[in-house]
């Protein structure tokens, strides 16, 4: 799926859930390696991702020096996030010029995360769609600024307040871009149980008129927590890519890899074919129940040419052949037209209409 699909068809879908966009977060688990990178890439569009994203950024314009880690330091023991920032980021506007070709030719979407003006500027002519980080939701003129290149905006909401997420909305509004909110707890590895995927409905009641998406942050597993997103109406899925869950860093371990992006595709293809249709109807498949598993109008016993009919005379009985019981009061009062034999079931033409 294109994200301009997203944004061009949001009323529709808005009304009718729909298999959600998928975007592998490679973040900076390329390790400031091209190839690497390509290889994400390549993993990510044959496991069935609509989207990679990087992020974009230097460690000296993101974070200062003593900015203390918020991670697992089990997993990334790297004290402060100037440290960690530093060790990844290589990458600028000639490496990603050629990761947007190369995603190009691999028939998936490019986009990363700009965390400064710089590379919110250049990152204009290789993107459709802007991501901001959960990290600059309070970011006023960060956001402002990136609201005038006038394209589609996707907000992360991580470790926000709801007044924070309406002001943030309110910028952005004023701009009138497109928008998507996300859902996201802002802990790394967030356990299942403290995942919230509810916040995902009241996103929903308190942004009506918004796309509303999930970014993941828990252990990969079997994938559910993002499954159960999709089926609470996140339209947009987006959790952090790699191509080994066991290597150190804060990005890899609650990443998930190609087999599990698999699994979530193949498993949200068979959930959205047994959902099928949001519109109530019978289906033609259902035809021969219709007919056969409802019932009609049946005689109890004999009844005489020119019989009134009462209702003792009558029972129902499958199939659904003849007339059906709903008419029962319209029958009672009326003359046989012809001699009726006990279990017939009832035609109108054997009724004499009164009119």
């Amino acid at each position: 799926m294109n994200i301009d699909i997203l944004f061009n068809h949001k009323d529709s879908i808005l009304n009718t859930p729909c298999i959600p966009f998928i975007i592998a977060e490679a973040g900076v688990n390329h390790e400031g390696k091209l190839d690497l990178a390509k290889r994400l890439i390549d993993e990510a569009a044959i496991s069935g991702a609509d989207a990679i994203k990087f992020q974009t950024y230097t460690a000296k314009t993101l974070a200062s020096k003593h900015s203390p880690a918020y991670w697992d330091m089990t997993k990334e023991p790297t004290s402060t996030q100037f440290e960690l920032f530093k060790k990844y980021d290589a990458f600028w506007k000639k490496e990603y010029i050629h990761l947007k070709q190369y995603c190009d030719q691999s028939g998936i979407s490019f986009m990363s995360t700009p965390f400064d003006i710089e590379s919110a500027t250049f990152l204009n002519d290789l993107m459709d769609v802007y991501k901001i980080s959960s990290s600059d939701i309070t970011n006023k003129p960060f956001i402002e600024y990136i609201c005038k290149f006038n394209k589609p905006i996707i907000l992360s909401t991580g470790a926000s307040n709801l007044d924070e997420i309406h002001d943030a909305v309110g910028w952005i509004k004023e701009y009138n871009n497109p928008l998507a909110i996300l859902h996201c707890i802002l802990n790394y590895p967030t356990k299942d149980e403290n995942a919230n995927l509810g916040m995902i409905v009241d996103l929903k009641r308190q942004f009506p008129d918004y796309l509303i998406g999930y970014s993941d942050h828990t252990l990969p597993n079997d994938m559910k927590t993002c499954e159960i997103a999709s089926l609470l109406g996140a339209v947009i899925i987006e959790k952090h890519f790699t191509h080994d869950k066991t290597l150190p860093g804060n990005d890899h371990y609650h990443a998930m890899d190609k087999v599990d992006l698999v699994q979530f595709r193949k498993n949200l293809d068979r959930i959205f074919s047994i959902i099928g249709s949001f519109k109530k109807a019978a289906l033609p498949l259902e035809s021969l129940a219709r007919e056969n598993a409802r019932r009609s109008l049946v005689a109890i016993h004999d009844m005489k040419k020119g019989h009134i009919i009462q209702k003792d005379d009558l029972t129902f009985k499958r199939p659904a052949y003849g007339i059906s019981p709903k008419n029962l009061e319209h029958i009672i009062g009326r003359k046989t037209n012809s001699e009726i034999k006990a279990d017939d079931i009832l035609q109108w033409e054997m009724i004499h209409d009164n009119a």
